[in-house]
């Protein structure tokens, strides 16, 4: 088993306190958070801090200017791309410490393109209503790392006391 994080990006990101919770799951688990493209609030956002609470010395915050920019920077990464349009669940996907789970901004989900170019590693998290469309985004993206998560054996450790 390795101790390698997975990582969690964030492609322009609009709602602060979203991003914070996030921010706040990626602390707890170790999980590094990438925060892509145009955000929309700014870093020092008091939403953004406070649904982070005082976590945010423990979270590894990446900034990119572009998506090209972060799969640059990791050429061997494997990406997993959220949106309710894909065929696989996220239960399908055979996740691996080190990928990175891909998340689009709120209210438009991550570009057609993007999504057309990566069929194969697309994942969704079933909804059973036909009315509503979609999840919070800090709730999807917990949902997924925490499958990641079992999956990889890091919930069959033992757990930490709390400080």
């Amino acid at each position: 088993m390795t101790d390698q994080p997975f990582h969690i990006v964030l492609i322009e990101p609009e709602i602060p306190p979203n991003t914070g919770n996030i921010a706040r799951l990626c602390g707890a688990t170790g999980t590094v958070l990438h925060l892509v493209g145009k955000l929309g609030f700014a870093i020092d956002d008091r939403q953004l801090k406070r649904a982070g609470l005082d976590y945010w010395d423990a979270i590894d915050v990446r900034l990119w200017p572009d998506f090209a920019s972060l799969q640059e920077a990791f050429p061997r990464g494997r990406f997993w791309y959220t949106s309710k349009k894909a065929d696989k669940t996220y239960l399908e996907a055979d996740y691996a410490p080190g990928d990175f789970l891909v998340f689009g901004k709120e209210t438009l989900g991550l570009p057609e393109e993007l999504l057309a170019e990566n069929v194969r590693q697309c994942i969704r998290i079933p909804i059973f209503s036909p009315i509503v469309r979609s999840l919070n985004l800090s709730t999807a993206a917990g949902i997924v790392l925490y499958e990641a998560l079992r999956q990889s054996g890091r919930l069959d450790r033992p757990i930490a006391p709390p400080p």
